[in-house]
């Protein structure tokens, strides 16, 4: 039997202490927007079942920050998370293999930033959406994530 070849492993992005950790996480609208978490005012992100997107929720600390990402419907940007709760026991994987963490939103981005306008943007020609588009949860450079808001106002 032929196996797949794996997707690369990416670790997370060094942590600089007093800084926060940027990531990239998405959603589809019509399973939970940015509207329901503005609703809501705090979620459990859970259902991730990629290794590697778990290896990077495992990573994220109270603090980081993340771009809500509309995928499927929309592919943008549009709204800034802050991570409330670190990694715990998915409650609806039955494995025990997966994570899931808390998040609250900070404010909708002035502009949705298009998935097109990304991929025109060369600043961000090696970010890890670009590079593992199926991976529903991605880091993000200071660098990256400084373009991306500037390319929100």
């Amino acid at each position: 039997m032929a196996s797949k070849a794996a997707a690369p492993k990416a670790p997370p992005p060094p942590r600089r202490e007093g800084e926060p950790s940027y990531w990239l996480l998405k959603s589809e609208p019509k399973k939970y927007s940015w509207d329901d978490l503005v609703r809501d005012g705090r979620t459990r992100w859970d259902g991730v079942r990629n290794n590697q997107a778990a290896i990077y929720l495992k990573a994220m600390r109270v603090g980081d920050l993340g771009l809500f990402y509309h995928s499927n419907e929309g592919l943008a940007a549009v709204g800034v998370l802050r991570v409330a709760k670190e990694a715990y026991p998915d409650p609806a994987d039955e494995s025990d293999r997966y994570v899931a963490v808390d998040v609250t939103p900070k404010h909708a981005l002035n502009k949705p930033v298009t998935l097109a306008a990304m991929k025109a943007e060369p600043a961000l020609a090696g970010m890890a959406l670009l590079r593992l588009f199926r991976i529903s949860v991605a880091p993000l450079t200071a660098d990256e994530w400084r373009t991306i808001l500037a390319m929100s106002r």
